[in-house]
């Protein structure tokens, strides 16, 4: 999955990777995408519920060992 920029927020706790998350996502134009990495498993429905707030579109997700692997467009 092509992306404009990678956020690591591996091994912080809620809320910091929606904190994170919103600050990147201020730095990108619309329709451009970002990468998230994170290792908090309640921030999986935390990041879905944030992105349908926010009116952004999740493209696509996936687990790679502890690490849970957003892709989300920004609107």
């Amino acid at each position: 999955m092509q992306s404009d920029k990678v956020l690591d927020a591996k091994g912080l706790a809620c809320p910091m990777p929606i904190v994170r998350t919103k600050k990147a996502m201020d730095e990108l134009a619309s329709g451009q995408v970002l990468e998230i990495h994170v290792t908090d498993k309640g921030a999986k429905n935390d990041l879905a519920a944030w992105v349908k707030s926010a009116g952004h579109e999740m493209i696509q997700s996936a687990e790679e060992g502890n690490v849970l692997k957003f892709w989300i467009r920004k609107g």
